[in-house]
């Protein structure tokens, strides 16, 4: 297990504002809620928390995401969500605004939105059982993209572009143990597809 779980490794230029409206996190807040329930978003024995979850703000470029160290907290409020503007994955640059700072992961919720511009939800969850079987199936990243880094938001880029895990809508991430990734065009698809997967045990 990684030690280093929930640590930014980008540069964060990070505006601090006040909370967003119910209203603009109420479905991202329900759907962090169920994963939460299923176990696929909490905290270790240790209190490192893992897992988060992101939605797109309008159609395209901003997303919302849960704040980083947010994992370990039973229920969110509206002060443990963040809106990420911009991502330079090359320079390993993210901004963002909110109450919290973004997800360590949210270089990773970037590129997926960046691959697959029908996708409006992405859920990212802790499972060693489903991470077994995804790597075992070979629908995971590539070896040495570590979390949070440059290197694993290229890795899903090229995944997401050149194989068929763009229609699969779920995947592990190789070197991140446990760490699974799902996405939809819906919060509700990407958390359907990982119920799916569980069920299937394929």
């Amino acid at each position: 297990m990684q030690t280093d779980e929930g640590y930014i490794k980008f540069q964060a230029h990070w505006t601090q504002t006040p909370p967003f409206p119910a209203r603009e996190i109420e479905e991202l807040k329900y759907w962090r809620q169920r994963c939460f329930e299923e176990g696929w978003i909490g905290a270790y024995p240790d209190g490192i928390g893992f897992g988060n979850i992101s939605c797109r703000s309008g159609d395209t470029g901003p997303f919302l995401i849960t704040g980083s160290a947010t994992g370990n907290f039973p229920v969110l409020s509206p002060v443990h969500f963040a809106l990420v503007t911009k991502v330079n994955h090359q320079g390993n640059e993210l901004w963002c605004s909110g109450p919290a700072i973004a997800s360590s992961e949210s270089m990773s919720h970037a590129a997926v939105y960046e691959a697959c511009p029908e996708v409006n939800g992405v859920i990212h969850i802790h499972n060693l059982a489903m991470w077994n079987r995804l790597m075992e199936a070979g629908w995971a990243t590539d070896p040495g993209a570590t979390y949070g880094s440059p290197e694993m938001a290229e890795s899903i880029l090229r995944l997401l572009r050149e194989t068929d895990i763009r229609d699969r809508k779920i995947f592990a991430m190789r070197d991140h143990y446990e760490g699974v990734f799902a996405f939809g065009t819906t919060l509700e698809e990407a958390f359907e597809g990982l119920m799916t997967f569980r069920g299937l045990g394929v």
